[in-house]
């Protein structure tokens, strides 16, 4: 509740009705300057080798100057060499400018991340444009699911829609480049007269 910007007396009051017992509105700040501390321990830690580096933003009302607003909430998260995946930053900003995101990448290898072979991300002009800057030369691919949304705009009908995309997904699950591009070359034909605006 206080995350989601309750305020501290009313966080009190719901406590006490739900639990019986009254936390104040002061055990309430002291807990949460403590997650504070804890939260910017691990903003803070040392990253180490991601060879896949996934970002995104997504957009959440947040508490600001007593003020509701939309806020990005810009998050980094990687796959190690291992094959496990992380959290590596998550930061609320108040847009998805391309400052924000230079900032915001530019923590990341402060903390030392490194090896990366590949990023994963949105088309987003700002965080495009920082990507350029910041990692010069890593290898881009767009996420599956905005290209797959996107494309869906361009289907005249809504019954073609499932069919799109299961076409597209085939694209994506290829085993292989060659097999990849024979199915992208097929669904491109298929739709050439029925949805020309995706098919281009």
């Amino acid at each position: 509740m206080y995350v989601q910007g309750v305020s501290t007396r009313r966080f009190a009051a719901i406590t006490e009705g739900l639990c019986g017992s009254e936390i104040s509105s002061t055990q309430v700040s002291r807990a949460a300057a403590l997650l504070d501390e804890v939260l910017e321990a691990w903003r803070n830690r040392p990253l180490d080798t991601i060879i896949y580096l996934y970002l995104l933003a997504m957009i959440e009302n947040v508490q600001v100057d007593g003020q509701i607003r939309d806020s990005a909430v810009l998050i980094a998260s990687g796959v190690k060499p291992d094959g496990k995946r992380s959290i590596l930053s998550v930061s609320v900003s108040m847009g998805e400018q391309e400052m924000r995101w230079r900032d915001f990448l530019h923590g990341l290898k402060e903390r030392g991340l490194r090896g990366v072979e590949l990023i994963i991300s949105d088309s987003h002009v700002g965080l495009q444009a920082a990507r350029k800057a910041i990692f010069s030369g890593i290898p881009w691919q767009r996420y599956q699911f905005h290209l797959q949304q996107n494309a869906s705009q361009y289907v005249p009908r809504q019954g073609m829609k499932r069919e799109v995309a299961a076409d597209i997904r085939a694209v994506f699950n290829a085993p292989d480049r060659i097999q990849a591009e024979i199915q992208l070359r097929k669904t491109v034909e298929k739709y050439a007269k029925t949805a020309s605006r995706l098919a281009h």
